[in-house]
């Protein structure tokens, strides 16, 4: 089966599926209808558990490998943590924070956490994606806001190279690497927070958020329930070097997509959210039932879903939102009883902030003295050979 499909591809469509120059998958990869053979090919290679986790155990590693995650300082606490600006809001607090990602290299963000700090809450990561105003915009803060008043404490924290993450430019070869290892620094964080529950750790993220969303997941069982939002697809890899820039998808001896990457969060809890104006506009009919297969074979088809919305866009709009609380409420054992009524979640207690208010290093503030500034010197620093 896997032979007469690459051989199918490779006559119709001109594609040499296992053999093409470059170990990088961009943006349109494949056509739809040459994801679609392509799934049927991914499927051919397991056909029960321990098949399964062979392939999965493969596209694991293949991510490791490709971001060179391996080759990261190794770094233990050391947070170095930076909180100012507290503001006690409607049923929630707001922080502006920093922390050490590793020596000097910072993460940039917001905590969110519940008024009521006499118990252990979940924990929840908010990484964002390419769409306006990043993590200061209003469906940042809302969605922040809603799951810290439901009980949790919440992350948002900025892509490199956007909102106060300046260090290096976007565009830096090893975004990829370093926005999971930022991510997996945030994780680190939480976890060593005296206010947070361990084993109800859950991450959410829109379009690049998603796609941090995922790989995170993949490789790091510390997150109990994940939620990437319109971004899971079978043919679209990622428009931008933080999503394909290195070679996670393809070595010399495997091939794999995001629907697969997506499916290493099986048996944990996962909501796919999809819509119908952009690559995941297939998500029912092709994403989500190969999915599906991979949580039977665990016994656990209950814990993945896929909400679809064939009349929205790409976006991480409200009732994108509403389906992610409902799910995290459940598996991560929050209280919604604080913004349900009979009209359904409400938004409205969240007082929107402005930009410069959620901002950690504010034009009176100094920032460390050891950054490390440009794309080069943090290159230079890690020593992450590209070739």
């Amino acid at each position: 089966m896997k032979l007469f499909i690459c051989i199918v591809l490779t006559i119709f469509c001109n594609k040499p599926i296992w053999g093409q120059e470059t170990l990088l998958c961009k943006g349109n990869y494949w056509t739809e209808d040459e994801a679609a053979l392509m799934m049927k090919t991914f499927a051919s290679e397991w056909d029960d558990l321990p098949s399964w986790e062979a392939r999965a155990n493969r596209i694991r590693r293949g991510i490791i490998e490709g971001l060179q995650l391996e080759n990261m300082p190794n770094i233990s606490g050391n947070f170095n943590t930076i909180i100012k600006g507290t503001k006690a809001m409607d049923g929630y607090i707001v922080e502006n924070i920093a922390i050490e990602s590793f020596p000097g290299f910072y993460i940039t963000g917001n905590l969110y956490r519940p008024a009521n700090n006499s118990e252990t809450h979940a924990a929840i990561l908010s990484p964002h994606g390419h769409l306006k105003n990043k993590r200061f915009t209003e469906y940042v803060q809302n969605r922040c806001a809603v799951l810290a008043r439901m009980g949790a404490v919440v992350f948002a924290y900025d892509m490199v190279g956007y909102g106060e993450c300046t260090q290096v430019k976007h565009d830096i070869p090893i975004a990829m690497l370093l926005q999971t290892w930022n991510s997996k620094r945030v994780l680190d964080y939480l976890v060593s927070r005296p206010d947070v529950d361990p084993e109800r750790i859950g991450i959410t993220g829109g379009s690049g958020g998603g796609t941090q969303t995922f790989i995170l997941t993949a490789i790091d069982d510390r997150i109990k329930a994940s939620v990437p939002v319109v971004q899971v697809s079978a043919h679209f890899f990622g428009g931008c070097v933080c999503e394909s820039g290195m070679p996670i998808h393809k070595s010399h001896d495997h091939q794999t997509n995001n629907v697969e990457i997506a499916a290493l969060c099986a048996p944990r809890p996962m909501l796919l959210v999809s819509d119908g104006d952009d690559w995941t506009r297939n998500t029912p009919q092709v994403e989500y039932p190969y999915i599906q297969k991979v949580y039977a074979m665990y016994g656990e088809a209950s814990k993945v879903a896929n909400v679809h919305l064939p009349l929205e866009k790409h976006d991480y709009g409200f009732s994108k939102r509403t389906a992610m609380y409902n799910f995290f409420s459940h598996y991560l054992k929050l209280d919604n009883s604080e913004v349900l009524s009979n009209e359904g979640y409400q938004e409205d207690f969240v007082t929107i902030l402005h930009e410069e208010d959620l901002k950690v290093f504010d034009k009176n503030s100094s920032k460390p003295k050891n950054l490390l500034h440009g794309n080069k010197a943090v290159m230079k620093y890690l020593d992450v050979d590209l070739k």
